[in-house]
């Protein structure tokens, strides 16, 4: 089948997640689709946002973050905290907020895995803010836990997909990593 070119910009599926940071001691939320893990040992995630948001300005003053795993039962309030900034509306009552070792990266009770973390680095980018932080704990919620980890197919964490503009359940296992491809090793 034949290539065409496509626009280059938001072309890649990526999960939604929930960050929070205090913001002149008071809590908030917002959307970002930006996030990954980018180290292995000590675990650290990176969560790209706009210079201008609100959470971006609560990080800086804190030097910490959380990273929350929205799933589908929550969807509406996810998609409410990007659409509103923290700036304007007062978004510390939409969940109900957990705090763990840090004391003051804010976390999310609804969503069935946070992450807690310290700012490790800041990457000025042009139009965002890269914040790398190691994560200091994972929490995961009692029912999603299967052989001690988290079952990502029972989480069903959000999928944002902007070249639609829409969210998607995370689907069907299809293989397993490190083990698909291993006929097609030659020996």
């Amino acid at each position: 089948m034949e290539k065409k070119e496509i626009n280059r910009n938001f072309a890649l599926p990526m999960p939604i997640v929930l960050v929070g940071a205090e913001v002149s001691g008071k809590v908030n939320f917002m959307a970002a689709g930006w996030c990954s893990q980018v180290n292995g040992n000590p675990p650290m995630i990176l969560c790209a946002l706009a210079k201008n948001h609100h959470t971006t300005k609560g990080i800086l003053e804190t030097g910490t973050f959380s990273v929350n795993v929205p799933s589908p039962a929550i969807v509406d309030k996810t998609d409410y905290c990007g659409l509103v900034s923290g700036a304007e509306v007062d978004k510390s009552g939409v969940f109900d907020v957990f705090y763990g070792k840090l004391k003051n990266a804010p976390m999310i009770r609804e969503c069935p895995v946070n992450f807690e973390c310290r700012v490790f680095q800041t990457v000025p980018l042009p139009s965002h803010t890269a914040f790398i932080g190691e994560i200091v704990a994972a929490y995961a919620d009692e029912g999603v836990i299967v052989d001690g980890k988290p079952d990502y197919v029972t989480i069903n964490p959000l999928i944002l997909t902007m070249v639609d503009n829409a969210y998607h359940g995370l689907g069907e296992t299809v293989g397993n990593a490190w083990s698909a491809g291993k006929s097609l090793i030659r020996k």
